[in-house]
């Protein structure tokens, strides 16, 4: 007789939901940089660069927003107890070079948090445009892959950041969805699929694995941690995981699982569509809000190539987390921690 009970999924952080149908006026979710505040800010980037042009010597005391930094500190909370995701409109992209571009995003984003490194270059402020690699390249990351969209997924950082320097000649505009409203729904219609996403999942590691290790790791879709959730869903990172041999299979409720996931996030019930216009800054807390974008055409004769740069966050808001939601700075990706000043331009 087996008397283990079976694990069942509870409803969680419904103060975090929300709908397509909530989020429609942008007003809601758009903050414009007064005047005043773009005049902090361009006097925090010359103090920035006063101090050292090495981004990786600026952090938050190096960046003064002496009244900026209080709105951006509410923006945060807001973040990662309600909405979960915010546009930030105004830096004077017409008359400010990329390195004073990214240096205000950079200083924003030392307000919001500490940055995480992104890939195995160790890059602490990366680089989101077309690098020559295609979508079925097994070492192609996201932000390499240029032209097609892509599916709504999460990154892999408390907050991830985006911020535009420059637009391609149509498309490209981003989408995020309600993962919190996904999930709880998932968990009222099929809790059994629901409980599988709990389980650890195998991902995909890209070829950027430590030396010797697995090309893959296991990582659960959805965590609970007190009353938190927390979620990481890359689903094509988890399919590809199936390429190595070693991996663990994928069961028919996982696939199910995810196929759901998809489905739903598609479906466009639970999200909303922006276009970034040349010095917007998206923020998003990764764990509740899912982000994807739609195809884009570039034009390289002319210069107009979409470029994004891009920031992981680790919030000072979750006083406590699960030990896998820990920025582990020790990792290799951290080893030689760097700046990509990439021009997608020239």
């Amino acid at each position: 007789m087996n008397d283990v009970t079976p694990f069942r999924p509870e409803v969680l952080e419904t103060a975090c939901e929300w709908t397509a149908r909530d989020v429609a006026d942008p007003s809601r979710w758009t903050e414009h940089l007064s005047p005043a505040e773009v005049d902090e800010l361009e006097a925090a980037v010359d103090h920035a660069f006063g101090v050292s042009d090495d981004f990786l010597a600026i952090g938050k005391d190096q960046f003064p927003l002496p009244t900026l930094g209080a709105r951006l500190k509410a923006i945060e909370r807001e973040l990662m107890d309600g909405r979960g995701f915010v546009l930030i409109r105004g830096l004077p992209r017409e008359r400010w070079s990329n390195d004073e571009m990214s240096m205000a995003y950079w200083g924003v984003g030392a307000h919001l948090g500490r940055p995480w490194p992104q890939n195995a270059k160790g890059h602490l402020l990366g680089d989101v445009t077309d690098h020559g690699k295609a979508k079925d390249d097994p070492t192609a990351r996201g932000n390499e892959i240029g032209l097609v969209g892509l599916d709504f997924h999460c990154d892999g950082s408390d907050l991830v950041g985006l911020m535009c320097l420059r637009t391609g000649i149509s498309g490209g505009r981003s989408a995020v969805c309600n993962s919190v409203a996904l999930h709880n729904r998932l968990v009222r219609e099929r809790p059994d699929l629901a409980a599988e996403l709990y389980k650890p999942q195998p991902f995909d590691y890209r070829g950027e694995q430590a030396p010797g290790k697995p090309g893959w790791y296991l990582m659960p879709i959805f965590t609970r941690h007190g009353d938190r959730l927390f979620i990481r869903l890359i689903r094509p990172y988890v399919l590809a995981s199936q390429r190595h041999k070693d991996a663990p299979r994928l069961t028919k409720k996982a696939i199910a699982a995810l196929t759901w996931m998809q489905e739903m996030a598609e479906g466009g019930d639970y999200s909303v569509i922006m276009d970034f216009q040349p010095g917007d800054m998206q923020f998003i807390n990764n764990y509740h809000v899912l982000h994807g974008r739609e195809p884009y055409e570039d034009d390289r004769a002319t210069g107009q190539i979409r470029h994004l740069k891009r920031l992981w966050l680790e919030t000072d808001v979750l006083a406590d987390r699960p030990k896998i939601f820990t920025n582990h700075m020790g990792k290799h990706w951290a080893k030689k921690p760097t700046i990509s000043r990439m021009d997608a331009a020239t």
